[in-house]
């Protein structure tokens, strides 16, 4: 799967609120009122990485989570990410 243009990546970042661009990937940081909270989401997110058989960098430091997906293979972002992006939101995008 190729890497989107950075056309293609302003255009789909339109449609996931709460993502940016930073560094080469589509980045979100999650804010949870505790570790535990915060775990469990990661486990959600682990789950839908699964799924959809691609894995983006998880970081959690406390109550913050942040996922940042890229395709290492494509050395950019694909459609991929953004539908892994548009799934994380979807089920767990009521995180602040």
């Amino acid at each position: 799967m190729p890497a989107l243009s950075d056309a293609k990546v302003a255009q789909a970042l339109e449609t996931l609120p709460g993502w940016e661009l930073e560094d080469g990937e589509i980045t979100r940081q999650f804010r949870f009122k505790d570790f535990v909270e915060a775990f469990g989401f990661i486990s959600q997110v682990a789950t839908l990485q699964e799924q959809l058989n691609h894995h983006s960098t998880i970081t959690n430091t406390w109550a913050f989570v942040t996922i940042q997906c890229s395709t290492h293979d494509e050395d950019g972002i694909t459609a991929k990410d953004v539908e892994l992006a548009r799934r994380i939101s979807e089920r767990c995008g009521n995180a602040s």
